[in-house]
């Protein structure tokens, strides 16, 4: 079942044309099934970041059509929008976006109580995120308190509090060290394996990349290859290098 369908997506920065105007995507189409881990890579200036803010409506194309769950998002409105992500989608970034007057409950469950959900229902799902990432003993803790990798794992918990049909991250590993960025992409494996959401990330890290189903490679704004994942995550991971390696750009994470 596909749950994210872009079709020709262009996006133009200063001006649609003319001097000045900068083609960041030009007529990427992408299709990503339920249940799916999708990397996304790229050398820098490639439109990686680009390509997720336009999926998950952060960012409107140019031109071209995205739906998600069968919801045309390029044809919503700023208001319909909003209201969609906040119900539909989940997202992680790079920093943790978390609250510092808030204890690390209540930063999981802050887009349930915008939602209005009952008491019971906002203790049970936290209780049930924070026992499946391991935080459970650091729910009364301030952000300020806990390491790196507790707060992106706060963070994920956050992202998925409300059920979403799709899951963004951007760079979620790209302030941590190896050890916690581990944990991280052991997060998302869970809720992908066990809860079958679909995740969409972009990343410049050859390891976390190798936690997926699938990576999509992109170039000056276009999708230059893909490949799926065969065998051991080792023998993945040397499939990506290698892909990279031919794509050129910047040097990658490992």
């Amino acid at each position: 079942m596909v749950i994210l369908d872009a079709r020709n997506i262009v996006k133009v920065y200063g001006g649609s044309s003319g001097e000045g105007a900068t083609k960041a995507l030009d007529g990427v189409s992408l299709s990503i099934n339920k249940g799916e881990f999708v990397a996304i890579m790229g050398p820098s200036g490639s439109g990686k970041t680009t390509l997720l803010n336009v999926l998950s409506g952060i960012d409107q194309p140019t031109s071209g059509e995205v739906s998600i769950s069968g919801e045309e998002i390029s044809e919503m409105s700023g208001d319909q929008l909003a209201l969609f992500r906040r119900k539909q989608l989940g997202f992680v970034f790079q920093e943790f976006n978390l609250l510092d007057s808030l204890t690390v409950k209540e930063n999981i469950i802050l887009p349930m109580v915008l939602e209005k959900k009952t008491a019971a229902d906002m203790d049970t799902k936290v209780h049930g995120l924070a026992n499946l990432f391991e935080i459970d003993s650091i729910l009364d803790k301030y952000p300020y308190n806990i390491s790196g990798g507790q707060q992106q794992r706060t963070a994920v918990s956050r992202a998925l509090v409300n059920d979403p049909a799709m899951i963004f991250a951007d760079e979620p590993t790209g302030n941590l060290d190896s050890k916690s960025s581990a944990v991280i992409m052991e997060c998302f494996e869970k809720i992908v394996d066990e809860l079958s959401t679909t995740v969409l990330l972009v990343t410049h890290d050859v390891f976390a990349a190798s936690y997926c189903h699938k990576v999509v490679f992109i170039k000056d704004g276009m999708i230059y290859s893909s490949i799926v994942k065969k065998g051991s995550r080792k023998e993945f991971l040397n499939r990506i290098m290698d892909n990279l390696a031919v794509l050129g750009g910047r040097t990658y994470d490992i």
